[in-house]
């Protein structure tokens, strides 16, 4: 612990477990105190017992459920510096076979809630003069996506354009506002509904030979939430293991070799 947040009062929404849970966890090692908002209840009283923080049942895509939890932010803690949005759903539907319904549900935990967070904390950080404000986007949707994955792609690419214009928009108050977009990352969600062979293949993908985990994400969070973070905002950091950058399949070399043959038989120098 190095007190990167020390005395900063932070709340998580989507923070009972995964990335979340990861993300509030290191935020306390980090000296900050915590309110957990999500709407798992055990894991979420778990979560935030563990951490000796506090927890509130939080619908984040109902605008007074969101206020309620920056509420109960500010009369535990007298203040709120730090708000990071992270609850998301998604659902696999091809778009053909979407009911609207769906679609909206969608659109209101992962979009509207990334608006609702931003409108709820916006009262107190305006006050206070600072604040950060975090949000979980994705590679999914701003740079790839994958079939069944149409509602959850727009809502993310959403949340970046949503990122920049809040941005722009608070940065007279003092206030940051960033995102943080995860490749593949094995959570325990993962590890229960994903075959062996499915993570293989995604590991097979990602240049650094491993999927990510919920720490490598909650430490580019803390970043953002940092004073190391303070003239940054409208932007997001991508955690993906390199996975964005290779142009085809055949990318990876071994760096021992000085000679190496590309598909054309022709010789390739290093060094």
């Amino acid at each position: 612990m190095s007190g990167r947040i020390e005395g900063k009062i932070a709340l998580v929404v989507g923070a009972a477990q995964g990335i979340g849970e990861a993300i509030a966890t290191r935020f306390v090692e980090e000296g900050a105190k915590i309110v957990i908002a999500d709407v798992l209840d055990e894991a979420g009283q778990a979560t935030a017992k563990r951490l000796g923080g506090t927890y509130v049942r939080t619908d984040i895509s109902d605008f007074e459920a969101a206020k309620e939890a920056v509420a109960v932010a500010v009369q535990n803690y007298e203040t709120l510096d730090i708000i990071v949005q992270n609850a998301g759903i998604y659902p696999w539907t091809l778009i053909e076979n979407t009911p609207p319904e769906e679609w909206d549900q969608v659109c209101a935990v992962n979009l509207k809630g990334t608006f609702l967070a931003a409108r709820a904390a916006l009262p107190v950080m305006k006050k206070n003069r600072s604040g950060r404000m975090i949000f979980t986007s994705s590679i999914t949707g701003p740079y790839v996506t994958s079939p069944g994955h149409g509602h959850y792609s727009a809502t993310k690419s959403g949340i970046n354009g949503f990122i920049k214009a809040a941005a722009l928009e608070f940065s007279g108050y003092g206030i940051t506002v960033n995102g943080v977009e995860p490749g593949n990352i094995l959570t325990d969600g993962m590890k229960a509904h994903r075959s062996q062979d499915f993570i293989k293949s995604m590991e097979d993908a990602i240049p650094l030979g491993r999927l990510g985990t919920p720490l490598d994400v909650a430490n580019a969070f803390l970043f953002l939430a940092s004073d190391e973070a303070a003239y940054i905002t409208g932007t997001t950091i991508i955690v993906d293991g390199g996975q964005l950058l290779p142009e085809g399949n055949d990318f990876r070399i071994n760096p021992e070799q000085e000679v190496l043959k590309d598909n054309t038989n022709k010789k390739i120098i290093f060094g």
